[in-house]
């Protein structure tokens, strides 16, 4: 079965060289899609507006506008379609409406490519053969694909990525300049994760914050801190520790 990935970004590329099976890669720049398929043995560069079919199309775009290439790629999925974007209702829903008779399936590898393999998210909507295959060949990577909703999914996300992050960026942004000397086992663990943080793509970062709510709640945790005296503080200690 061959496979159409639209994106041919860091997550594109991931899923392009995971899949065990011949792999087409497109993207709105040209001469990305022509980088990646230069890059993975065995991988080839195909227009965005192909008009040829695969077995499976896997969408590897942006949160923002994965419901439109659902739209678009439609015509070229034979079998199936799938996307990597991060986000679960939008693209499941799409995916209904675009391929009510195909197999339809979200996935959502919770790592930066780098990091691969790990934990990957699976909204199986529609699953068949198809998509049972590229599940096979994700495990066989290495990786964990574990059963969700798309609902579950994408509140997890307000937690996960949309609170850690606003919390690891507004630290960063808060921290005064201090000689390493004064570093604490905290404060030291902080700087790594701003490192991890800040050493990804902003775009990306972006869209999760503009996709998922989680922000707001930091924001007000963080007043309800700054706020607190005494005994207060004290209760708000115990309640953050309970939560473990």
């Amino acid at each position: 079965m061959d496979m159409l990935v639209v994106g041919a970004g860091e997550m594109g590329r991931w899923i392009a060289r995971t899949a065990d099976r011949p792999v087409a890669v497109a993207d709105v720049d040209p001469a990305v899609a022509e980088a990646a398929a230069a890059a993975l043995d065995g991988v080839r560069a195909v227009p965005a507006d192909t008009a040829e079919t695969f077995d499976i199309v896997c969408l590897a775009v942006p949160m923002s506008v994965v419901a439109d290439a659902v739209e678009r790629y439609a015509p070229n999925a034979d079998r199936a379609m799938c996307d990597v974007s991060g986000v679960m209702r939008g693209p499941i829903a799409a995916m209904r409406a675009a391929l009510p008779d195909r197999e339809r399936v979200s996935f959502h590898p919770l790592f930066a490519a780098a990091n691969a393999p790990g934990n990957v998210a699976v909204v199986a909507d529609a699953p068949g053969p198809a998509t049972d295959a590229l599940r096979a060949d994700l495990t066989a990577a290495g990786n964990h694909p574990f059963e969700t909703t798309a609902a579950e999914h994408d509140t997890a996300m307000e937690t996960v990525q949309a609170g850690a992050h606003t919390a690891v960026l507004a630290y960063a942004l808060a921290a005064a300049d201090v000689r390493e000397e004064f570093a604490t086992p905290v404060s030291a663990a902080m700087d790594d994760l701003v490192e991890t943080v800040t050493g990804g793509t902003p775009q990306v970062y972006r869209e999760i914050q503009e996709t998922f709510p989680g922000a707001d709640r930091v924001a007000e945790a963080a007043r309800r801190i700054a706020e607190a005296e005494g005994e207060a503080f004290e209760d708000l200690y115990r309640e953050a520790g309970a939560g473990e």
